[in-house]
Parts: structure tokens; sequence; C-alpha cells
């Protein structure tokens, strides 16, 4: 009987870390932190690509909308100073709010993450990675699936 006992612990912890995965927002935060500085403006200048002048004074402080004003417009470029002043908790806002503009926004940051050796192999980035191509398979069918297929629909 105590076997039993010492093993609901370890499944209760199990339970507990498969239920709560970080989301994606914190997943890109905590891929955020341990970038180094040229992974960190690449990130950003990804981004803030898809949002406007009002989101971004909105976000943050409007730290990203400091950010854009400083380093050009339309296509952002970001100094590594400015790259290290942003939190991952500023991160974490963006990304929720980049989300809310399009889901199609986040495709492509599982080429950036990927491609930076330093930070692809740590464990928050291989599941951003995952979670990412999930996300954009899974899109991709439902729109596969939304689509008539000519040959089931009766001729005119």
């Amino acid at each position: 009987m105590e076997t039993i006992h010492n093993q609901a612990p370890a499944s209760r912890d199990l339970m507990t870390h498969l239920t709560e995965q970080p989301s994606l927002p914190q997943l890109v935060g905590q891929v955020y932190a341990a970038a180094p500085p040229p992974v960190r403006s690449r990130l950003l200048e990804f981004l803030m690509r898809p949002l406007g002048v009002l989101p971004l004074v909105a976000i943050a402080d409007g730290i990203f909308a400091k950010i854009r004003f400083g380093s050009g417009w339309p296509d952002p470029h970001v100094a590594l100073e400015d790259a290290n002043r942003v939190q991952p908790a500023d991160i974490v806002q963006l990304v929720d709010r980049v989300q809310q503009v399009s889901s199609d926004a986040m495709d492509g940051l599982a080429s950036i993450v990927a491609g930076s050796p330093v930070i692809s192999t740590s464990a928050a980035a291989a599941i951003l990675v995952a979670l990412l191509v999930q996300r954009q398979l899974a899109r991709r069918t439902a729109l596969q699936l939304a689509q008539p297929d000519p040959d089931l629909d009766p001729p005119p």
C-alpha cells in the first residue's frame, strides 16, 4: 500500500505538468529571455511588423511604439540596445496582441527560433516550434476541409 501512496504524488506532478503547459505568449517570452541580442532584435522586428501605432502604444507602457518610431517605418530595424530593454513580460503582451490581430502572423516565428543555434536547443524553443508547426498544420487542414470538393459537387 505504501508504494501506491508514494506513486500518487509523482502521478499528480505529471498531470499538473501536462495540464499547466505555458501558453504560446509565455513560451515566446521564455525564448526571448534566453535569446542573444541579435535574435531578440529579429524577434521584435517580426512581432512588431503586423501591428499599427495604436496597439504598440497600448502594450507594455508604449515601449514598442518608442522602438518603432526610433527604428524606421514601415519596416523596423531594432537596435540591440532597444532589444535588451524589452523584458520577457513585455514580449508576452506583444505576442498576445499579435495573435489577436492575425493567427497567420505567428507563422514565420518558428523559422526565426529554429534558425538560431543558440536558442533552438532550449526546451522552451523546442516546445514553441512544435506548437507553432502544429497550429499551422491544423489551420491548413481546416482551410482544406472548408473548401468544397469539385469532384463531389453535382454538375450544373
